[in-house]
């Protein structure tokens, strides 16, 4: 198991079955507290064959390097990080993709992880990853009618995907929460629970270039959902969209970039993949790119 120290005290992490054990009794310095966030999301590249008017990911083309992204995730284990988790964009269009999550569990003790539309998860790629990938994201947003609307793709493909995937490892589903899937969330815990699903990760909308942040009666509406469905499948919620939400949090004192960041294709660094403050990560490593955006956005932690 990897440790990692923090202001909640010694905090285990076994990334091949994804098992925590936290010993909050024990007080650690903070001159000894890991430098590296505890969670890192990397966007490899900006590429993506589909076209969600809510998807956050800038539209300029950029790709991160495999050499540059091998070195920073080096940096990020010995510093205790405990995961990374690769997205986009689309990751598996990044040429180096399967090299990359190959490097990165052979040479890291870091819990490897990805985000995806889902639909290039074929068995040739699957085949490739064996070994090299902990956890599998898909995102799900909407059943049926619903999704291929808002995703341009055949649910029906989808769900061949969602099968295939389970046999490489395990599989959460995230869904973007908005007023085209909020009266979907039944429906997409069922499919959760039916596919064997780890975790349904809701994702309240952000606002982007192009659409706005979901609204008060679709927050409420969330809200209420949270308080009275009993889905079979254990419940996330993105930080951004928490506030107010019926949460539990194991690790509260571990905040802001303590606990997580986001890299972006261009190689900035930022609080979140929403953020529009970032620092660029020079030759001197993601550690002192950290320090400067803590400097520059006020995070005290």
């Amino acid at each position: 198991m990897k440790l990692r120290r923090g202001p909640d005290g010694l905090h285990l992490f076994d990334r091949n079955n994804g098992r925590n054990a936290l010993f909050d009794e024990i007080q650690v310095p903070r001159d000894h507290w890991s430098e590296a966030p505890r969670q890192v999301s990397i966007a490899l590249t900006n590429l993506c064959d589909l076209q969600c008017s809510y998807c956050y990911a800038p539209k300029h083309r950029a790709a991160l390097d495999v050499d540059v992204v091998g070195h920073w995730l080096r940096e990020l284990d010995s510093a205790g990080c405990l995961g990374v988790g690769f997205g986009g964009g689309e990751p598996t269009l990044h040429t180096a993709f399967v090299e990359i999550c190959r490097t990165a569990a052979r040479n890291t003790e870091l819990a490897i992880t990805f985000t995806t539309h889902g639909h290039r998860l074929v068995p040739r790629l699957l085949d490739q990853l064996i070994g090299s990938v902990h956890f599998i994201r898909v995102s799900v947003d909407g059943v049926g009618r619903t999704y291929e609307r808002l995703r341009g793709r055949s649910f029906q493909n989808l769900l061949s995907r969602l099968h295939d995937a389970r046999q490489l490892a395990p599989v959460g589903i995230n869904v973007v929460v908005n007023a085209d899937t909020i009266d979907e969330l039944d429906a997409l815990a069922d499919l959760a629970a039916e596919i064997n699903a780890s975790e349904l990760l809701l994702l309240p909308q952000q606002p982007t270039h192009a659409v706005d942040a979901i609204d008060t009666p679709i927050t409420r509406k969330l809200e209420s959902w949270l308080n009275t469905a009993r889905p079979s499948v254990r419940l996330a919620i993105s930080e951004a969209g928490a506030q107010g939400m019926p949460t539990c949090d194991p690790l509260p004192k571990e905040k802001g970039l303590r606990s997580y960041a986001h890299i972006d294709a261009s190689g900035y660094i930022r609080s979140s993949s929403y953020a529009k403050e970032g620092a660029a990560i020079g030759v001197e490593g993601i550690i002192p790119a950290i320090s400067r955006l803590r400097a520059a956005i006020g995070d005290s932690n």
